[in-house]
């Protein structure tokens, strides 16, 4: 039992090297030599590559999660959004790598898919958290569209189209999402 576990956490950290080293789309084979174990191995302790998809998603997301810290929700709006953007920014590109990966892939894995809707949930639950004053006097409808909106807002399509779109600095990036942001809650 402790050698398939072990065996499952190297595949995983060569799944996630591999990927953080610029192979968007690791094969089998390049993921069992990175972790020097065998394919049989590999694919013994790993059903498919959906079940493989589903844990390293789960480790990116642990380790993702370690490096948000708590914003006061007490702070003043123009504080926490810049907290909070500036984390996020740290957060995405973070993901960078796993997130262009995931593009490549995403049409034709149930996973993946599963793997986006939930981190889109993760982002917009934290966001209504945070900026819960700025959506409290809000109808339902309303409340929903500007949720929805900070979800898009501060996930990995608008940060892509930021930088690799639009080819703005990291500071200038996170400038213009905390701009949008702020846009929104206040006209919310």
């Amino acid at each position: 039992m402790a050698r398939a576990e072990r065996t499952r956490r190297v595949v995983v950290e060569a799944h996630i090297a591999l990927i953080r080293a610029g192979e968007l789309k690791p094969t089998g084979a390049q993921i069992a030599d990175r972790a020097g174990v065998s394919l049989r191995s590999l694919w013994g302790n790993f059903n498919d590559l959906e079940t493989l998809f589903a844990v390293t998603g789960a480790e990116v997301m642990r380790r993702q999660d370690a490096m948000i810290a708590p914003i006061d929700a007490d702070l003043p709006l123009t504080e926490r959004l810049g907290a909070y953007c500036r984390q996020r920014a740290e957060v995405l590109e973070f993901i960078a790598p796993f997130a262009r990966s995931s593009e490549i892939r995403a049409p034709f894995s149930r996973q993946l898919q599963r793997n986006r809707v939930w981190y889109l949930h993760g982002v917009r639950s934290e966001a209504e958290k945070l900026f819960a004053r700025e959506l409290a006097g809000l109808d339902d409808v309303r409340r929903r569209e500007v949720v929805q909106a900070l979800g898009i807002t501060l996930t990995w399509p608008t940060w892509v189209s930021l930088r690799d779109v639009m080819r703005l600095s990291i500071p200038d990036a996170t400038s213009v999402m905390s701009r949008m942001v702020g846009a929104l809650l206040t006209s919310a």
